[in-house]
């Protein structure tokens, strides 16, 4: 493949519908949604995407859903990262996992304390990297960027704007990926760092974006004018 995006953010919806059409309960879609993050996580590497991002939940619906769905993603978490804490390839491939959002606030102590575990771990891998957006809203994000800053004395930049987001550390996301059929973003899902990027949306529901959905996504970038605007 010539063109590889660097930095790849996948926005999974439709666990929730693709279980209905199974005559399942919403968290058999999580749980298949969360066993085809491992194998998109595997195939990114294979083809050479140095950062990959998920959006996980949403501030708005961990808020929303009804208690007995929440606590159900809240387990397959913690029996998905605990997993990936374990997991050779992440040690191997010195992947940083970074998780971003207010999971710190809504998250249940030993779910946080696995979070905290997976952190400490690859907080110095330097090869790749893997962000898990979790009660993440980008609205709330740049809000909270913009109070910081007009708190501070000094001069507003791109720079500090960006320093004062929770995506500090990550690079431009390149090509934004949406499943689920719907063709909109969600949320201001990280506005400033999608302002010039590619877009997919399949039709496919996540369970159903499997490696050979992924990896014609990004043959599809490959094949794009990157005009930036121009």
């Amino acid at each position: 493949m010539d063109i590889v995006p660097h930095h790849v953010v996948i926005i999974p919806d439709g666990n929730r519908r693709f279980a209905k059409e199974l005559g399942r309960e919403p968290w058999y879609g999580h749980e298949l949604g969360a066993k085809n993050t491992e194998q998109l996580i595997k195939k990114a590497h294979t083809l050479g995407i140095r950062e990959l991002s998920f959006w996980g939940s949403s501030l708005e619906n961990l808020k929303k859903r009804p208690l007995e769905e929440t606590r159900a993603l809240l387990r397959i978490y913690e029996t998905y990262f605990k997993e990936l804490l374990g997991n050779a390839d992440i040690h191997e491939n010195r992947v940083k996992v970074r998780l971003i959002g207010r999971w710190r606030e809504q998250f249940p102590e030993s779910l946080k304390e696995t979070l905290f575990k997976i952190e400490e771990a690859t907080k110095s891998y330097d090869q790749y990297g893997l962000n898990f957006f979790l009660a993440y809203s980008g609205d709330d994000d740049m809000l909270n960027a913009v109070k910081t800053l007009s708190l501070s004395k000094g001069e507003v930049t791109r720079e500090s704007l960006k320093a004062a987001l929770m995506t500090a550390e990550l690079p431009p996301v390149d090509y934004m990926i949406r499943t689920g059929g719907d063709a909109h973003l969600s949320a201001g899902f990280m506005m400033w760092d999608t302002a010039n990027s590619e877009l997919f949306f399949s039709d496919l529901m996540y369970p159903a974006f499997e490696e050979k959905a992924f990896e014609e996504a990004i043959f599809d970038f490959g094949n794009r004018a990157r005009r930036h605007g121009k």
